[in-house]
């Protein structure tokens, strides 16, 4: 008699343990990636912001108080409100999908741009020029879920 090849049931149930494993590592993995993806929508929302901040601070050698000042945007996206400027700091808060995701994630909701003035970077901004942005001092949004300029 010639024997049949094959897999045994130990052998399956090895492979499907195997695969089960593997899947409850990179599925919550691969949702933070995406809620990372999402949330840097919010950081290319203030790129076009923090220009207009810059030239008013460099014009007026004060921050704008308020976003029409400044001069900024008014359009939203799908995963982000249009940018708020308050002395200075730009504010843009998730939206749809991406709001619900956060909260659910058990974080904030906002990111926030704060110039950075002199060197070392300060944010205390008095006859300096703005150095950079930080974007981690002042949002309220994990680290985790922030674009790695951010953390």
């Amino acid at each position: 008699m010639r024997r049949v090849n094959g897999f045994t049931l130990i052998e399956l149930m090895m492979v499907v343990a195997i695969i089960g494993i593997l899947a409850a590592i990179a599925i919550p993995a691969y949702q933070d990636y995406i809620m990372r993806a999402k949330v840097t929508e919010l950081f290319n929302q203030a790129a076009m912001c923090k220009v207009s901040v810059s030239e008013f601070y460099q014009a007026k050698a004060m921050m704008p108080p308020t976003t029409a000042d400044a001069g900024c945007a008014t359009s939203q996206t799908v995963n982000a409100k249009a940018p708020v400027i308050t002395g200075g700091l730009i504010e843009i808060q998730s939206d749809g999908g991406l709001r619900t995701q956060l909260l659910g994630a058990g974080t904030g909701t906002a990111m926030v741009f704060t110039p950075m003035c002199g060197d070392p970077p300060t944010p205390v901004c008095v006859g300096a020029p703005i150095s950079q942005w930080d974007c981690k001092l002042n949002s309220t949004i994990a680290g985790r879920y922030l674009p790695s300029d951010c953390r």
